[in-house]
C-alpha cells in the first residue's frame, strides 16, 4: 500500500505540502504542484490513513452511538434518525450494541472516548440500579471534561442533555383506552424488569385501573425479553393462570406480535375474546391481522434530535437539554368491548 512518502516523492513535493493539498488544506499552494500530486494520488492509488487524518484535524468527525441492540426495531428506527444528521453533517457514525449490559455500555463509553470520538449518543432505557447509573454517568463527565459531548434517549434519570419520550403517558393512555371498553381482566407483558422504562408504562397502566377504580395486580404482569419470544412466553403464562383474561397489553410492538401469534395457536381470536394493544407504533403494527391499537413514539425523530443536540455545542455552565417527546395513542383493529361472560 503506497504512504505519503510514496506519492511526495513521486509528485516531486515535501511530505507537508503533499499532505495539505490531499487533506484540503486552505493554506494556498501552486495549481501545478496540486496537479502532480493529485496525479501520484490516481498513479498509486493512495488512501489516506483515516485515523492519522482523525489526529491531526481540530474537528473531530466521529460519532460514538450506544444502542441496546440495533436489531430490534425501536433501535433500528432511532438509528435511522441519528446517522440522517450525523450524514448531513458529513460525520461518521459508529453503533455499538450493550444487548442491555450497563458494564458493557461503561466499556464502551471507554473505547470511544479512548477513540476521541467528538460526541457519544447513548440510546435506550435506563436501569433501576442507581449504583450503574451512578457509573455510567461518571464515566460521560469524565469524557465532557475533556471536550466530548454527550446525548441520552430515554434517560429521564440522566442529568445532562437528553430527549426523553413520556413513556408514563403512553401507558396511561392504553389503560384508559382498556378500561373505557370495558375490560376488567387485562395482563401486562412487560419488558425486563430492570429497565425505567418497563417501570414507567407500567406506572402509566397502574394510574389508569386508578383514575377506573380498578386493581393491576402483580399476578397479572409477566416480564420478559422485548422480542417476539418474550412476548408469546409471557402471553402464555398469563393466559394460563387466568385464562378469563379479556385484554393484554404487551410494552412494545414486537412482544405484541408474539402474543398475537400465541391467541392465534390457541384459537383466540383478536379482538372478538381477547383485546390486544402495543407500545412505539413500529411499521409491524399497521401490517398485521388485526393491526395494533398502540401508542406512537416518534422514533426517528427523537434519533435525529438527540444526534442534533450532541452535534450542537451548549454554552458553558448552561442548564442541560431536555426534550420531552409526547405519546401518541393510534387506534386500530386489535381492540373491542370484553365478551359477554
Amino acid at each position: 500500500m503506497a504512504t505519503l512518502a510514496d506519492v511526495a516523492r513521486r509528485a516531486g513535493v515535501s511530505s507537508a505540502t503533499a499532505s495539505r493539498i490531499i487533506n484540503g488544506s486552505s493554506k494556498p499552494v501552486a495549481g501545478e504542484l496540486r496537479e502532480r500530486v493529485l496525479a501520484a494520488v490516481a498513479e498509486l492509488q493512495y488512501v489516506p490513513n483515516a485515523h492519522a487524518q482523525l489526529l491531526a484535524r481540530p474537528q473531530r468527525s466521529v460519532i460514538g452511538v450506544i444502542v441496546h441492540d440495533v436489531s430490534d426495531p425501536y433501535f433500528a428506527e432511532i438509528t435511522r434518525g441519528l446517522q440522517r444528521v450525523a450524514t448531513d453533517h458529513g460525520r461518521l457514525v459508529i453503533i455499538c450494541n450493550s444487548y442491555r449490559d450497563p458494564d458493557k455500555e461503561v466499556e464502551y463509553v471507554e473505547l470511544l472516548r479512548a477513540q476521541q470520538v467528538a460526541a457519544i449518543v447513548l440510546a435506550g432505557s435506563g436501569y433501576q440500579d442507581a449504583a450503574v447509573t451512578a457509573a455510567l454517568e461518571a464515566k460521560l463527565r469524565a469524557y465532557q471534561a475533556v471536550g466530548g459531548r454527550v446525548a441520552v434517549i430515554g434517560r429521564h434519570e440522566y442529568g445532562g442533555d437528553a430527549v426523553v419520550p413520556d413513556n408514563e403517558a403512553g401507558g396511561h393512555l392504553l389503560g384508559a383506552e382498556l378500561y373505557a371498553a370495558g375490560h376488567r381482566r387485562i395482563g401486562v407483558i412487560a419488558g425486563p424488569r430492570g429497565l425505567t422504562t418497563t417501570t414507567d408504562r407500567l406506572a402509566g397502566l397502574r394510574r389508569a385501573a386508578r383514575e377506573f377504580g380498578r386493581a393491576l395486580p402483580a399476578r397479572r404482569i409477566r416480564y420478559a425479553d422485548f422480542d417476539r419470544a418474550g412476548g408469546a412466553a409471557a402471553a402464555g403464562a398469563l393466559l394460563d393462570a387466568e385464562p378469563e383474561l379479556t385484554a393484554l397489553v404487551a410494552l412494545n410492538d414486537v412482544m405484541a406480535v408474539g402474543a398475537l401469534g400465541l391467541l392465534r395457536s390457541r384459537g383466540l381470536s383478536v379482538p372478538e375474546r381477547v383485546s390486544l394493544v402495543g407500545f412505539d407504533d413500529m411499521p409491524v403494527a399497521s401490517d398485521v391481522t388485526p393491526a395494533l391499537t398502540t401508542v406512537r413514539l416518534p422514533l426517528a425523530e427523537m434519533g435525529a434530535r438527540a444526534m442534533t443536540m450532541a452535534l450542537r455545542q451548549s454554552r458553558r455552565g448552561a442548564a442541560a437539554r431536555v426534550e420531552p417527546v409526547a405519546a401518541e395513542l393510534v387506534r386500530r383493529d386489535s381492540v373491542a368491548a370484553p365478551p359477554a361472560d
